[in-house]
């Protein structure tokens, strides 16, 4: 797990941390800066080969402050450069003003104009500090600037190649918290295009570690590459408290299986299934938990889905399970530790099971049908649920269980406090009372503890063709199986979505659902091998 942190959070470390003594605000910035062209060096060695030409566009904060020691730390290396200012020199914070002054003692700086297109500088390189973490408002006065940073560039560098632009902690526009675009309300109405208030970074280079905007939203599309530069922070000073922290899930924690165990100690997973002609999706999931590693996986079915289950399964184990009585005999075995309702199940028999499953107490997932079938009472839900229990809603579902949050998420930005999907997952599993996975390419997980972890299947690891009928069923398979072999349930559900996109990018474009369980054993063999 990596931390993710808010503009607060990220401030609140560094306040901290100058007020120790340890560190001055002049020495962060000349240490953020050094950051920002080593990074760009590693990035594209041919520039550290050959001086280029480069244009570093600075704003009215220390993000701007941030730029001006790029730029000289560029002339340094024999670079020309040119310094466009947003705002006024004799206006800047302090030590971003005293780095402006450094810079002029070697160059000039130039008013940035609003009609400039950074793309026609005939620049190499175009450094975007105008605006980080601390934005919260759109930019006004940018447009055509924006714009140019945000659209394809089809000319400008030496050469008539296409210049490389590199954002000083966050591409300007870009909410820190949410990962949403600032809009400035003039862009309403105009065409799509002209509603850019954002620029679109090739690389971003950030300091610490990441924040919550570089995974959520729309961040990852327009930071590039994230590259994380340390700048001598004690990871320890100001850490946010648990309930307040989040974390990128960059792993599957351990999913070993002990030696000297039975099938019954590796735990027992239900899977419950639909009627006739409806039993895919529950055998993709008892798939996936038999894959991912629980011993034993049944399915239970009405009498009318046997046949059908019966003819396409081997190692699953099927029993009959018709009504709400049917399932509580069942659920009279103490081994069955883990139960997934949901997929395909059907929102008349998921009312009638669903309530059973919660009573017996075990660990339980509860996806698709099991939650739309209380969409219009969703109190009568939350008041069964308990801590042993995982809810992964797609945005649609989520909505319906959660439309006051919903309805949060829906509002703009720039309209009031961020409210991001961290924020709304972790209110989520407040109100529910248990683990919420809120699905999307930046799956967010939170536990009513405050706890919340974002898997983005951004950048390296994204997987497009995950948007396929039945992979959501996979998914719920993974955190049943995982809860059954004893992971809690937020550790089942940070560990299932990273296998998820994990077994997807193995087997590669082409997947369908049922590809997923049988690229696993690979993925797992490449964690213990």
């Amino acid at each position: 797990m990596a931390e993710l942190l808010t503009a607060a959070q990220m401030r609140a470390i560094e306040t901290a941390a100058m007020a120790s003594g340890e560190v001055s605000g002049l020495e962060l910035m000349e240490r953020a800066g050094a950051g920002v062209v080593a990074a760009i060096m590693q990035e594209w060695p041919e520039l550290e080969a050959a001086a280029q030409r480069a244009l570093v566009l600075c704003g009215p904060g220390n993000n701007g402050g941030d730029g001006f020691v790029i730029a000289r730390l560029l002339a340094e290396r024999d670079w020309e450069v040119e310094v466009c200012l947003y705002g006024d020199a004799d206006r800047l914070p302090p030590d971003a003003r005293a780095n402006c002054e450094r810079w002029c003692e070697i160059g000039e700086v130039l008013p940035l104009e609003p009609d400039l297109e950074p793309s026609s500088s005939g620049a190499a390189l175009v450094v975007d500090a105008l605006f980080g973490t601390g934005l919260t408002r759109p930019i006004r006065g940018l447009g055509l600037t924006l714009l140019d940073l945000a659209e394809p560039r089809g000319q400008g560098g030496r050469g008539g190649a296409t210049p490389r632009i590199v954002a000083v902690d966050l591409p300007s526009g870009l909410c820190s918290d949410s990962g949403r675009v600032l809009r400035d309300a003039d862009f309403v109405g105009l065409p799509d295009r002209l509603e850019a208030a954002a620029a679109r970074a090739d690389l971003t280079v950030t300091f610490h570690t990441r924040k919550l905007g570089h995974v959520l939203a729309e961040g990852p599309e327009l930071c590039g590459k994230v590259v994380v530069a340390p700048i001598g922070l004690d990871a320890r000073r100001a850490r946010p408290a648990r309930r307040e922290r989040a974390e990128e899930v960059t792993g599957p924690g351990a999913l070993g299986k002990a030696g000297g165990g039975h099938k019954y100690s590796h735990g027992h997973a239900l899977v419950l299934s639909g009627g006739f002609g409806r039993t895919g999706a529950a055998r993709l999931a008892a798939r996936a938990a038999l894959r991912v590693g629980a011993g034993l996986v049944t399915l239970g079915a009405p009498g009318a889905a046997q046949m059908e289950i019966a003819a396409q399964i081997t190692a699953l184990m099927l029993r009959r399970v018709e009504e709400a009585e049917d399932l509580t005999a069942l659920l009279g075995d103490a081994r069955l530790n883990a139960l997934c309702l949901g997929p395909g199940l059907g929102q008349d028999r998921a009312r009638d099971l669903v309530p059973v499953a919660l009573e017996a107490g075990r660990a339980v997932l509860l996806d698709a049908d099991a939650l739309s079938a209380f969409a219009g009472d969703p109190d009568e839900l939350f008041d069964m649920l308990h801590e042993g229990c995982v809810l992964t809603p797609h945005g649609g579902e989520f909505a319906r269980l959660f439309p006051d949050l919903a309805e949060q998420l829906a509002a703009r930005p720039e309209s009031g406090p961020a409210f991001s999907r961290v924020d709304a997952a972790r209110e989520a599993a407040r109100q529910a009372g248990c683990t919420v996975l809120i699905k999307g390419p930046d799956t967010v997980i939170a536990a009513p503890d405050g706890r919340a972890s974002v898997h983005a299947a951004v950048g390296a690891r994204s997987a497009p063709w995950l948007a396929t009928a039945g992979a959501g069923d996979v998914l719920a398979g993974l955190i049943a199986g995982l809860m059954a072999r004893g992971l809690s349930p937020f550790q089942a559900a940070c560990s299932g979505a990273w296998l998820h996109v994990e077994a997807a990018l193995a087997f590669g474009p082409g997947l369908i659902a049922e590809d997923l369980p049988e690229a696993l054993p690979g993925v797992l063999r490449g964690l213990v091998g």
